[in-house]
């Protein structure tokens, strides 16, 4: 029997990861809030648990996806993690641990510059450290997908949230596709994960207005800044072996687009 993956945390991304991994017919146990929310996916085989009492096997693989906690919740989510004895954990963390630089890759530490990109930080150093498992941690750009993303917004008549910089994203497909084979992998260390191209979010407003043939919003609200980072995330993807499906944001948001008029899944 395959061994099980516990994911913590069923969100955008995970969800795609389950369904990979329940269509290869391995054993996942996901730990939500509000496990009757889920019952798409406990018809897909996906054993669900609460986050009181999970009653799952240990010496797992956990892929982690719960962004950083203020105190109390944070200790006592260490605390839970602990009593998983997870073997292997893969976390989903962000670029935002590199704070003010605008060229990163593999090779680029964390500089976090701001409060929220410390608190990432300390995660991953608690995961690196903490326990007696080995972790693999995916920096993630700007996730985007069927129901996410620029587009979504353009369809509802609005413009992108930032402005002014270069975004680099990775469409949700790829994302989970990196987690799966981070899953099965001896992989150790952070990792900057992206597409090959960085675009400003009014280059992506405009693209995506005239592939689905709609005029740009006129939408007086002031975007926060974007001071812009290009991510290098080709270094996991060789070392994984893995293939973006979707190297930019046109492949992405047109499959996303397709996705969303067949109804999803």
């Amino acid at each position: 029997m395959q061994e099980p993956v516990i994911i913590l945390g069923l969100g955008f991304t995970t969800q795609r990861l389950a369904r990979i991994l329940r269509e290869r017919d391995i054993p996942v146990y996901a730990i939500v809030r509000g496990v009757e929310r889920f019952g798409e996916f406990a018809a897909l085989g996906v054993q669900l648990r609460s986050l009181d009492e999970p009653d799952v096997p240990s010496g797992a693989v956990l892929v982690h996806t719960i962004p950083p906690l203020p105190e109390p919740e944070k200790t006592l989510l260490r605390r839970l993690i602990r009593r998983l004895s997870p073997r292997r954990i893969v976390y989903i963390s962000s670029t935002g641990v590199y704070g003010a630089q605008t060229h990163v890759d593999e090779s680029s530490l964390a500089s976090a510059g701001d409060d929220k990109g410390r608190a990432r930080v300390d995660d991953e150093e608690w995961i690196a450290r903490d326990g007696g498992w080995t972790s693999l941690i995916l920096r993630s750009a700007a996730i985007y997908g069927p129901g996410r993303g620029i587009h979504m917004r353009i369809r509802e008549g609005k413009l992108p949230r930032g402005a002014g910089g270069v975004v680099s994203r990775i469409h949700v497909d790829d994302l989970a596709a990196l987690l799966f084979c981070g899953i099965f992998s001896v992989l150790e260390g952070a990792f900057a994960v992206a597409d090959d191209l960085p675009a400003s979010s009014e280059e992506v407003a405009e693209w995506c207005a005239n592939l689905m043939r709609i005029t740009m919003p006129d939408d007086s609200a002031p975007g926060f800044p974007v001071a812009g980072r290009h991510v290098d995330g080709k270094k996991i993807r060789e070392l994984l072996g893995v293939r973006l499906r979707y190297p930019s944001y046109k492949e992405g948001i047109a499959a996303s687009l397709l996705e969303e008029s067949l109804g999803g899944r």
